[in-house]
C-alpha cells in the first residue's frame, strides 16, 4: 500500500533536528537517534521511515555496485594497503512511493538521515574516511532507494609472501551491517575495476565480491587481486646479489700464494654482510610462508662465508710449508757427501729434480675445491629455479577467524 504525500514531508520536518554525531570505524556521521519530543511532534508513520522496510517472511534486498578506483600505499611490512571505492545501494522501500498522478515529481532528493539506510562497517579497516559526511538520497516514485558513498580506506591485507617480488595477493574488505540481522537484511553485490593507470609497484588486475554463507550478520566482501610488478625488487635485491656470488667465483681463479687473495674474498664477505643487514629490514617477515628471497640469501652468505674460509685456511697452510721448507737444513753438505762416495748420480734423486714445477698439497686442494664450488653454485641456483616454480605455500587460517563479528562459531 503506498504511503501519502505528506508522510515525505513530515520526514523532512522530524530530520531538521540536528542530531547527535557516532564516530567509529563505520560511517562516520549522524546515528540514528530520535529526540524524545519526536515522538509528540511527529506521527508514527514518520517514525517508521528510519526502520527497516518488512519484506514479509524474505529478507530486505539492498543491491550494492562496487566500484575500486585507486589503490595506493602497499606496503608490505605493515600487512596494509589503502583504496579508494564507490558504492552505490540501491534497494525498494514501499512506504516511500507515492501517487504520480496526484504528485507529478518523478523522484526526490532527501538527506540520508531521514530515512533508513544500511550503516556499514569495515571489518579490516585501520581507518574509514567517508568522503561526503551527509550524502543525499534519491527515492522514486515507485519506492526505489538509491544511496552513493565514496569512502577512502586503509585496510589490513594478508599478503602472500612466499614468491615475493612475483607474488600475487588477495586482499578482502568485509563489509558489515552490524545493525540488523541475517534474517532482515541480504546483499547481492558486483564489482567493477576502474583503476586506469598502471604505473604502480602492485596492480589490481581483478576485483570480485562475493556474499559469506551462514552469517548471523549481513555482511558482503570486496576482493582484490594484487600482483606485483617486481621490477624495483629485481634491480635493487637480486643483482647485487648475483655480481657479488659471480665475483667470488672470480676470484678463485687468483694463484693461492698471492696476498692479494685473501683480502679480495674477505672484502666481498664483509660487503655481503652489510647488503645481507640491509636486506633483512627490506623483506617482510610472518609467522608462516616467508619469502622463499630470505632463505636463498642466507645460502648466498653460507656461501661466500665457505670460500672466504677455505682461502685463509689453505693460504696459511701453504705459507707454514713454505716457512718449513726454508728453515730446514741446507742439502749441500749432504751433496758434497755424496759426491766423495759415489760420484754419479743417485737413481732415486733424478726423477725429483723434475717436480720442482709440480703445484704443493694446498694449491693442488684449492684447485679440487675451486672446481667443486663452481658446481655447487650452479646446482644451487638450478634448485632454487627449481623449488620456486613449483614450491607452495598458504597461510593457515587465523585463530580469530572462528566467529568474529557475526560468524556463525564452529562446533
Amino acid at each position: 500500500m503506498m504511503a501519502p504525500w505528506p508522510l515525505l514531508h513530515l520526514t523532512f520536518l522530524g530530520f531538521s533536528i540536528t542530531w547527535p554525531l557516532v564516530h567509529g570505524q563505520g560511517f562516520r556521521g549522524t546515528a540514528a537517534v530520535w529526540p524524545f519530543l519526536f515522538n509528540v511532534t511527529v506521527p508514527q508513520k514518520a517514525q517508521e521511515g528510519i526502520q527497516i522496510p518488512n519484506n514479509g517472511s524474505a529478507p530486505l534486498l539492498v543491491d550494492v555496485q562496487v566500484f575500486v578506483s585507486n589503490v595506493f600505499n602497499v606496503d608490505i611490512l605493515r600487512y596494509t594497503m589503502s583504496s579508494m571505492l564507490l558504492l552505490k545501494l540501491s534497494w525498494l522501500d514501499t512506504r516511500l512511493a507515492w501517487n504520480a498522478s496526484a504528485h507529478p515529481r518523478h523522484a526526490v532528493t532527501l538527506p540520508w538521515e531521514s530515512l533508513w539506510t544500511p550503516r556499514l562497517t569495515i571489518l579490516e579497516a585501520l581507518w574509514v574516511d567517508w568522503r561526503d559526511q551527509s550524502p543525499q538520497v534519491r527515492v522514486d516514485q515507485d519506492g526505489h532507494v538509491k544511496l552513493n558513498l565514496a569512502l577512502t580506506t586503509e585496510t589490513n591485507c594478508n599478503f602472500e609472501l612466499l614468491h615475493f617480488p612475483r607474488d600475487h595477493s588477495n586482499c578482502s574488505l568485509s563489509f558489515y551491517a552490524l545493525s540488523n540481522t541475517a534474517m532482515e537484511l541480504e546483499f547481492q553485490t558486483h564489482a567493477m575495476n576502474e583503476i586506469v593507470s598502471v604505473k604502480r609497484e602492485y596492480v589490481v588486475y581483478d576485483v570480485k565480491t562475493q556474499v559469506p554463507p551462514r552469517q548471523l550478520v549481513p555482511c558482503f566482501q570486496v576482493t582484490m587481486s594484487l600482483k606485483n610488478t617486481a621490477l624495483k625488487s629485481i634491480i635493487a635485491l637480486l643483482v647485487p646479489a648475483e655480481a657479488l656470488l659471480l665475483a667470488d667465483v672470480c676470484g678463485g681463479l687468483l694463484p693461492l700464494q698471492a696476498i692479494e687473495r685473501i683480502g679480495y674474498k674477505v672484502t666481498l664477505l664483509l660487503g655481503y654482510l652489510v647488503f645481507h643487514s640491509s636486506l633483512v629490514q627490506a623483506l617482510p617477515s610472518s609467522s608462516s610462508c616467508n619469502p622463499l628471497l630470505i632463505y636463498y640469501f642466507t645460502i648466498l652468505l653460507l656461501l661466500l662465508f665457505l670460500s672466504t674460509m677455505e682461502t685463509v685456511l689453505l693460504a696459511g697452510l701453504l705459507a707454514r710449508g713454505s716457512l718449513g721448507a726454508k728453515s730446514g737444513p741446507s742439502p749441500a753438505p749432504r751433496g758434497e757427501h755424496q759426491e766423495h762416495g759415489n760420484p754419479g748420480p743417485h737413481p732415486e734423486e733424478s726423477p725429483r729434480g723434475g717436480k720442482g714445477s709440480q703445484r704443493s698439497w694446498p694449491e693442488t686442494a684449492d684447485r679440487i675445491f675451486f672446481l667443486v664450488y663452481v658446481v655447487g653454485v650452479l646446482c644451487s641456483q638450478f634448485i632454487f629455479a627449481g623449488i620456486w616454480m613449483w614450491a607452495a605455500c598458504k597461510s593457515g587460517a587465523a585463530p580469530g577467524e572462528a566467529a568474529p563479528h557475526g560468524r556463525q562459531p564452529r562446533p
